[in-house]
């Protein structure tokens, strides 16, 4: 078994590992998608009259309804705007994490605009809820149009409220913290009734049905994921909408919409009874959401409904504070086992040096390290097997197309040599798992997004703009191709395969993330060192 098979191997599996799956992607049916109008203007209830909003036992979703007026609130981490139309969030803008690497301009995620509406609904429905599909969404008054965190201020509360025409009071409290993503939506029902009042809370993310994005090299996956008590982490595609609305009941729970690094997301309380729910509405859109407990409110009592909302990048720290599940957003796939691990590790490492082309480097020499003993048995099963070359073309000389006498023939001399044909096999089948495991680390983690390494290698998380790392990696191929010589016995075919080998993978490795790259062209200088290393020893056995 030559190194260059090896590496080869490992190439070809990895490439139809990403051809199988954006093929899978791309022949999902697609549903139609129509493009969203620009922001609606309400002034009337009239106007906000909605068949969407969710009844106390549907799934409907809600319709988009915005005014002229939004309030706009500031934090540390967040822009926020909030219609007083339902007291829905039709944008938010993550103050941190810029658009483009080369301006400020703050990263957008939820917003209405010709080309999307993604917006984060949540209302009161129920037998007196004062968000209906008949009735429409309810006005909230505020105090303001502007609120701002202030400095040295830790909590910021935007109080909403509304009174019912039966004397009830409504109040919609959304609750920001500083330095987090997470925001507190929560009713306050004061009914100064003397009637009992029933309601229920919905929360749902619409979202405009578009296809993903991504490329072969970059299958990133958009579109909605939930968890349920029996459930800790499932997608839902819009796909999946089109074909099958959702309605599990649980206790906790979430619902959320993914992207490449960033998700939202509704958190209901942990202990109520909720129904995860989605729909595709009329227009186009995509819906996921929860509706929670059934609360009474007694005449002349008060009762508080809560829930959390997260609009931001998929930190799994801050998405485990939310809830022990929601960190599963960052998806590494089936090798999620392996994937961990390796992104801890990562975390650490760049906590010491600061700086995560250096961590990946450091993950490089880890796993190269791990590995060793290994590729040592690698290439000292190539090496016998290259000195028995000349016994084994005498025996295909011998025997022929004999092919049972061939085989036991080698069986034979493979025992009496003590050689295994198949013992440079076994590092090959670590490497693939950890390299793919390490592809889903770098290509999901946010921390990686406008990471800069060094020199010209200005964000981790895509190609190299200059293309000079792959063709490093390249060149790093070829030497480690030159130090091993074909063997006599191999087919011409497969000498001219090896000899474009590094070519081939210069191609497909100059639309891989630059940290990618870096590992393996990390990777391929740490396998010279070790081969020359390891076949001076060899050499000193008679071995080589």
């Amino acid at each position: 078994m030559e190194s260059q098979r090896n590496i080869l191997l490992i190439g070809l599996l990895f490439v139809s590992f990403l051809l199988w799956q954006q093929w899978q992607t791309d022949q999902a049916p697609q549903p139609v998608a129509t493009q969203s109008s620009s922001v609606v203007t309400a002034s009337s209830a009239s106007d906000s009259h909605s068949s969407d909003v969710p009844d106390a036992d549907s799934a409907l979703p809600a319709a988009v309804v915005a005014s002229k007026d939004l309030i706009t609130v500031n934090t540390d981490q967040l822009i926020i705007k909030i219609n007083p139309v339902g007291g829905d969030i039709v944008y938010s803008a993550l103050v941190e994490h810029k658009l483009e690497l080369e301006n400020d301009e703050p990263f957008v995620l939820l917003e209405q605009t010709n080309d999307i509406n993604y917006i984060a609904q949540s209302g009161l429905i129920g037998r007196d809820g004062i968000d209906s599909s008949v009735k429409g969404r309810a006005h909230f008054d505020s105090a303001s149009r502007n609120y701002s965190l202030a400095a040295g201020q830790d909590t910021l509360e935007v109080p909403l409220t509304y009174v019912a025409e039966n004397g009830a009071t409504y109040t919609k409290m959304f609750i920001f913290h500083r330095g987090k993503f997470d925001v507190d939506v929560d009713y306050v029902i004061d009914n100064k009734t003397d009637k009992q009042l029933q309601v229920q809370m919905y929360g749902q993310i619409k979202h405009s049905i578009k296809k993903s994005e991504s490329s072969m090299m970059m299958p990133t996956y958009r579109g909605a994921a939930f968890s349920t008590q029996d459930t800790r982490y499932e997608k839902y595609s819009f796909e999946d909408m089109a074909d099958k609305n959702l309605d599990k009941k649980t206790l906790g729970g979430w619902a959320a919409m993914l992207q490449h690094y960033f998700v939202s997301a509704w958190v209901p309380p942990a202990n109520d009874q909720n129904i995860i729910f989605s729909s595709i509405s009329a227009g186009g859109q995509a819906n996921i959401g929860f509706r929670g407990a059934i609360y009474d409110v007694a005449p002349g009592a008060t009762q508080e409904i809560t829930s959390q909302f997260y609009v931001g990048p998929k930190d799994q720290a801050a998405l485990s504070a939310i809830s022990p599940t929601l960190n599963l957003v960052v998806d590494y796939g089936f090798l999620w086992w392996l994937a961990v691990p390796i992104y801890k590790l990562l975390m650490f490492f760049q906590s010491i040096v600061g700086n995560w082309g250096a961590a990946i480097i450091l993950i490089t020499l880890t796993v190269r390290g791990l590995l060793y003993p290994l590729t040592k048995a690698q290439y000292t099963s190539m090496a016998k097997m290259r000195n028995l070359q000349p016994k084994l073309a005498e025996m295909k000389e011998r025997f022929g197309d004999d092919r049972q006498k061939m085989g036991q023939a080698m069986m034979e001399l493979y025992k009496k040599e003590k050689v295994n044909p198949m013992g440079g096999c076994l590092p090959i089948l670590l490497q693939m798992p950890i390299f793919i495991a390490l592809y889903w680390v770098l290509l999901e983690s946010v921390e990686l997004r406008h990471a800069p390494f060094m020199l010209w290698i200005t964000d981790l998380s895509v190609q190299d703009p200059y293309y000079v790392m792959p063709i490093l990696m390249g060149v790093s191929m070829f030497v480690m191709q030159k130090m091993q010589p074909m063997a006599p016995t191999m087919d011409p075919m497969q000498v001219k395969m090896m000899q474009w080998m590094p070519v081939i993978f210069t191609v497909f490795f100059l639309w891989f993330p630059a940290g990618l790259v870096l590992y393996w062209l990390v990777g391929n200088l740490v396998a010279i060192a070790q081969q020359k290393y390891i076949y001076a020893g060899l050499e000193k056995k008679g071995l080589k």
